[in-house]
């Protein structure tokens, strides 16, 4: 009697929705960990959109969609188009992950601030009390979600700030030296514009502060480049970045 022939495991795929994203880490990170576990149905691609508007082409044009990240610069625009968002998402008001179930519903996650929280921990110490977080977009929130998880105080600073905000003008020794980690949540200074960063006195950078760049393309930015130089402990979004990913991992396969 003949066996069966086994059943083909059924295609899955995964992508990234964002703008300007072939220097992804996601599409390199998750192509070479779906080949690691020999995982040869899955796959993962590069939506490179130039407006939101075009996503619901894409859920309509890919067949066996089952999840994605999401990237600068629609963390927050994408939230119209989920149908429920996890109670993090939904508290942050960004998402970077989208779990598609079997009846084609999103749900909207947010693996930013695990990921951040996860990196910055190891560096914390005793005088790291209170932060500054550059940029007030979707990953800024994120980030805050993780301080104030890590009980550790915040505020913001913005090129545009509202009245609760910094400007970067206002950033004098004085109030810098009451901040002891400074992060930046901004593109500023992402390959290939690596001459650039932002716009504050990096002589006010001590031995006492943590100078953590969320971009991770180039390894060390001109921000932290700058910061190390006047003594601060650097770090780059790179291992946020696994952190994240691998908690993406996760919600996409429970």
């Amino acid at each position: 009697m003949e066996s069966k022939k086994a059943k083909k495991p059924k295609k899955k795929k995964f992508g990234l929705i964002g703008k300007n994203i072939s220097y992804s880490f996601s599409k390199k990170y998750f192509t070479e960990k779906f080949e690691k576990i020999n995982f040869t149905h899955y796959s993962y691609k590069n939506f490179d959109i130039g407006s939101i508007s075009e996503f619901p082409t894409i859920l309509a044009n890919t067949k066996n969609l089952k999840g994605l990240n999401v990237t600068i610069p629609y963390k927050e625009a994408v939230l119209p188009y989920l149908k429920t968002l996890s109670k993090n998402a939904e508290v942050i008001g960004a998402v970077n992950v989208i779990k598609i179930s079997k009846n084609g519903n999103l749900k909207g996650y947010n693996s930013d601030f695990y990921g951040f929280k996860k990196a910055l921990q190891p560096l914390l110490k005793k005088q790291h009390k209170r932060a500054l977080i550059l940029g007030t977009g979707g990953a800024s929130k994120a980030v805050a979600y993780a301080l104030r998880k890590l009980h550790i105080d915040y505020d913001f600073v913005s090129r545009n700030p509202t009245e609760y905000q910094f400007s970067y003008d206002e950033l004098t020794q004085e109030l810098f030296s009451e901040y002891q980690i400074i992060i930046n949540t901004t593109p500023v200074g992402t390959s290939p514009n690596t001459d650039d960063c932002p716009p504050l006195d990096y002589s006010l950078f001590t031995e006492n502060h943590i100078a953590f760049d969320l971009i991770y393309n180039p390894e060390e930015t001109k921000f932290l480049r700058l910061a190390k130089e006047n003594g601060a402990m650097t770090k780059n979004g790179y291992d946020m970045l696994v952190f994240q990913a691998e908690k993406a991992w996760e919600i996409w396969n429970k």
